[in-house]
């Protein structure tokens, strides 16, 4: 097969075209296509009746008189919209199981992240759910945290009371993650209901305990072994939920599976789902790795696009050229995210991470690890917090104008990788 002359991206609300005709080999590194569901109302209720994992069906779990918390993902999630799970959820509850709407809570799991207004609540559950159902915000640093427990990594697990004596459904979208290998599940109960102590003291565990640098033990699919999961693990059993809803969506965000049943085993069979779809194994890592985040809205700011960024790292060879496709068009998306350049100017970024974590430090910090790989240009539109300078600050070279970017590399000869959706798909390699 021969090469094409060109190849077409997504970029913001449009697309650029790269000329790779001179390449000596050009592969598209995408997932497995995954089908929307048709028909939700009937997807769901067989998804908690009747295909459960390793439970029985909702129904046989809950009475009519049992108080019952909902937890859900905030709003930086709701690519996943859970609020049409959340409408069924509540539907069923009352309708089929006779659960007073007075009986149930939703917590948002806000983990570390800033309240929801008003409106951000309706949004993630919908604003019928939202009349029905009293929605409250998680609060890390509220007085009346309850105690569980420590892990034995040492994290002192503190949660919200309103997972304790009730019945607890956790409803979350299982994806690649970083750190804990995938998100979803667990993740509901710690990062997502838990302390802000207990939050930083798991976090903690994703950095190497002797060297400046990410431990080797976790990573995008790395389950096992994994001291940040198991230890989320380890804090979620202590909650030990009564159900588990586990969304898989298609990279163009309609829904493809609703897993559930046991929160832990429902979650494990969401996450082999999502890694036979979304990774993809490399026989060699690539001279040129071309990737765009897939478009608006998935590349609206760096915080957002940054995750393919660190996916297509995983393709190149050392030393070899990333070229990023993201507009950026509001720009950075998170100061807490930028504020992480003076530590890395001064060479103590390692040090202020260690001593004060944070989610946005964690991932300023990764991406700039996966910048070292090689030669990053980006093309994306600046902004006042999305400067040229800004990025050069991260070793990132940064361009608006194609032709300008395109002067700077030769294809001659290179093989190259082009991943149109860059922050869904895991390329893997052996070890070389």
């Amino acid at each position: 097969m021969t090469n094409p002359e060109s190849v077409l991206l997504k970029y913001g609300n449009s697309s650029v075209s790269i000329d790779v005709s001179n390449a000596r080999s050009v592969t598209y590194l995408q997932g497995k296509e995954l089908l929307p569901i048709k028909d939700l109302k009937a997807a769901f209720k067989e998804a908690v009746t009747a295909h459960t994992i390793a439970s029985k069906p909702l129904h046989e779990l809950l009475s009519n008189t049992d108080l019952v918390t909902i937890v859900v993902s905030d709003i930086t999630r709701f690519w996943m919209r859970q609020d049409l799970i959340c409408r069924e959820l509540v539907e069923y509850l009352h309708t089929q199981i006779n659960i007073p709407y007075e009986n149930m809570v939703i917590l948002v799991a806000l983990g570390t992240h800033r309240g929801h207004s008003e409106a951000e609540q309706k949004k993630v559950v919908g604003e019928e759910v939202y009349k029905k159902v009293k929605v409250l915000n998680h609060d890390g640093q509220a007085p009346d945290l309850v105690f569980m427990g420590t892990t034995k990594r040492g994290t002192d697990v503190w949660v919200n009371p309103l997972a304790i004596g009730r019945k607890v459904i956790l409803i979350g979208g299982t994806v690649h993650h970083l750190m804990a290998g995938f998100g979803g599940g667990r993740k509901s109960i710690l990062p997502g209901i838990s302390g802000k102590k207990t939050i930083e003291q798991n976090h903690l565990l994703c950095l190497d305990p002797d060297q400046p640098r990410s431990s080797t033990a976790i990573g995008c699919g790395i389950l096992t072994g994994n001291p940040v999961h198991e230890d989320m693990m380890e804090a979620a059993r202590m909650v030990s939920p009564a159900f588990g809803i586990n969304i898989i969506s298609t990279p163009e965000g309609k829904h493809s599976h609703i897993i559930c049943g046991d929160w832990e085993k429902a979650w494990e069979k969401s996450c082999e789902i999502v890694h036979d779809a979304f990774s993809i194994p490399i026989k060699e890592k690539a001279d040129i790795v071309i990737a765009s985040c897939g478009g608006y809205p998935k590349d609206i700011n760096l915080y957002q696009g940054i995750k393919t960024l660190l996916n297509m790292s995983y393709a190149v060879k050392q030393g070899g050229t990333m070229i990023f496709l993201a507009e950026c068009s509001e720009g950075g998306g998170s100061s807490d995210f930028f504020d992480w350049r003076i530590p890395l100017k001064k060479g103590i970024l390692d040090k202020a991470l260690r001593e004060s974590f944070s989610i946005a430090g964690y991932i300023f910090y990764a991406g700039c690890e996966a910048i070292s790989k090689g030669r990053v240009l980006m093309l994306t539109s600046f902004s006042k917090d999305l400067s040229k300078d800004v990025l050069k600050d991260m070793n990132i070279s940064a361009y608006q104008d194609l032709k300008e970017l395109l002067d700077q590399i030769d294809f001659t000869d290179q093989s190259v990788y082009v991943m149109p959706y860059g922050g869904n798909v895991i390329p893997w390699s052996d070890p070389a």
